[in-house]
């Protein structure tokens, strides 16, 4: 454990979101320990109203809040184009039940019973993502399909000159995929080497397609390479 009390305004900041007392505080004593800023909020409403005075750098929700649940909640911070990292925490051990937050925007989740290094180490994965995608050194490339353009080095993605919202991980599938246009890329590469299942990649890439397809069912540039991957078909 690396404990630090030296925060500032530029330590990342987290908000634990959890009905339970004693996880929120548990969490909260362990991430101050470990160098990160956290508050903390009982549901989504109190979430809501800190979110409204301070900036976080990343959500941790649970799920099965009373009220508005953490799935609820992530939808709607995506839909108002709030593109704030989000790590959900389930108690649901069904796939289906974990790929559903990853269907409506959520950076990731993590299953409860948890070791509190493994989200220690998943807070950090999202976080060096995000900073990632912010860090503009030169000039991007760009890559052009239909109304589209995607800057490569923002992580930006535009449709006729306007700014499309995109998740971390959605970010990440279009690096993959613009890296090489036309080039097949396998749905391991796309989870570049982080232990996400071949059904969450897909769930992403439907998201992806919903965002730049016309008709997402019959895709014109990104397209499913039975038994293979994915290929994006660019102008």
């Amino acid at each position: 454990m690396v404990t630090t009390n030296r925060l500032n305004e530029s330590t990342p900041h987290v908000l634990i979101v959890d009905d339970d007392t004693r996880i929120r505080q548990l969490l909260r004593k362990y991430l101050s320990d470990n160098g990160y800023r956290a508050s903390t909020a009982a549901d989504a409403r109190e979430a809501r109203e800190k979110m409204d005075t301070l900036s976080f750098d990343l959500l941790v929700l649970d799920v099965m809040m009373p009220g508005i649940t953490g799935v609820e909640f992530t939808e709607k911070l995506r839909k108002e184009d709030n593109s704030v990292p989000i790590l959900l925490l389930t108690a649901r051990a069904e796939v289906e039940h974990r790929i559903e937050g990853l269907a409506v925007g959520a950076d990731d989740y993590l299953p409860k019973p948890f070791d509190p290094k493994e989200l220690l180490l998943r807070i950090q994965n999202i976080l060096r993502r995000s900073a990632s995608d912010e860090a503009i050194i030169e000039p991007p490339e760009e890559v052009r399909f239909g109304a589209f353009t995607f800057r490569y080095d923002r992580g930006e993605l535009l449709r006729d000159g306007t700014r499309v919202t995109l998740t971390t991980r959605e970010i990440e599938v279009l690096r993959c995929l613009t890296a090489e246009p036309g080039r097949i890329i396998s749905r391991m590469e796309l989870a570049d080497g982080e232990d996400i299942s071949e059904r969450a990649i897909d769930v992403q890439v439907n998201r992806l397609r919903r965002k730049i397809e016309a008709d997402p069912r019959d895709p014109i540039y990104l397209q499913t390479v039975r038994g293979s991957g994915y290929v994006l078909r660019t102008d």
